[in-house]
């Protein structure tokens, strides 16, 4: 196990936990004020002469992002518990959390699957007309562009597509300084000295 410093796990769990929460708070705010499935807000805005516009409209999705693969949310929960274990060893068992950037990214993506595997085991008590839980996640976020409806999302989509892009801006760096030497001080990086020979 590299060493981590002591303040990244702290970070990352509050990170996480405050990620996950204004999802979960947010939907459960819209989907009690406006109801359920299909209803659109009183509200909305509009910007460059009404080319964009942001409202809000409550959907179930099924499926992942932009309602990929519907009808297999048992799929995606397993898919995301899979991921935050995978996260957590990466973070602090291979000591990718030295890098702040990474822990940060990695939170926002593990707060937003969070907030979306709640939906998708049925935590949140929506039914259907027939009184089943819908296993399903809460969207509501709408932009239109054009005429054109951009698919319903929530928050827990914006902290995984952030986390992502963030990822990928990281992929694409250089490697920094600070990480050669990291390397360079890490014991498991070190050529191993040469036997002394007799003479």
């Amino acid at each position: 196990m590299r060493h981590v410093p002591a303040s990244r796990p702290i970070l990352f769990g509050v990170l996480t936990l405050l990620c996950c929460g204004v999802d979960l708070y947010s939907k459960e705010r819209v989907f009690d004020t406006l109801g359920y499935e299909g209803v659109r807000s009183d509200w909305h805005e509009e910007w460059f002469d009404g080319a964009v516009r942001f409202e809000l409209l409550t959907s179930f999705n099924g499926g992942a992002l932009w309602g990929i693969g519907q009808g297999y949310s048992w799929l995606f929960a397993s898919l995301s518990v899979a991921a935050a274990v995978g996260v957590l060893w990466w973070l602090f068992i291979a000591g990718a959390a030295r890098s702040l950037w990474l822990t940060i990214a990695l939170a926002l993506v593990t707060g937003g699957a969070l907030g979306n595997l709640y939906d998708r085991l049925g935590l949140h008590g929506c039914t259907d007309a027939d009184g089943e839980v819908r296993l399903a996640v809460r969207d509501f976020l709408l932009f239109e562009f054009g005429g054109w409806g951009w698919p319903v999302f929530n928050f827990a989509d914006v902290f995984l597509v952030t986390g992502a892009i963030m990822l990928a801006l990281q992929s694409l760096a250089p490697p920094r300084e600070d990480e050669h030497e990291a390397h360079a001080d890490d014991p498991a990086a070190q050529p191993a000295a040469a036997a002394p020979t007799g003479g």
